[in-house]
């Protein structure tokens, strides 16, 4: 899973009928690390009603097509908001 955070909302006049209903969202892609942009920002289909500016995890491929009981077409797919996380001085982390 990755995280990103929620940039913006995408509509469409013309979609496949398996999207009818479905929330799309504008996310950037984000490094646990340092929170920082990784790549360009992508559209993912929103599985878990997730709002503006919120830190979300992702996933990619067949596992976003799984996210829903009706399997759309989608490469990418919000499956979870993150509250909070932890990367560094955790412990048992050799940095």
């Amino acid at each position: 899973m990755k995280l990103a955070r929620v940039i913006g909302r995408v509509f469409c006049s013309r979609q496949d009928p398996a999207l009818d209903g479905k929330t799309m969202l504008l996310i950037q892609p984000l490094r646990w690390e340092d929170e920082s942009p990784a790549g360009d920002p992508i559209v993912a289909v929103d599985a878990v009603g997730a709002g503006s500016s919120e830190k979300v995890f992702w996933v990619a491929s067949r596992d976003a097509a799984v996210a829903f009981k009706d399997a759309p077409p989608v490469d990418a797919a919000v499956v979870g908001i993150v509250d909070g996380h932890q990367v560094k001085d955790f412990r048992g982390d050799p940095k």
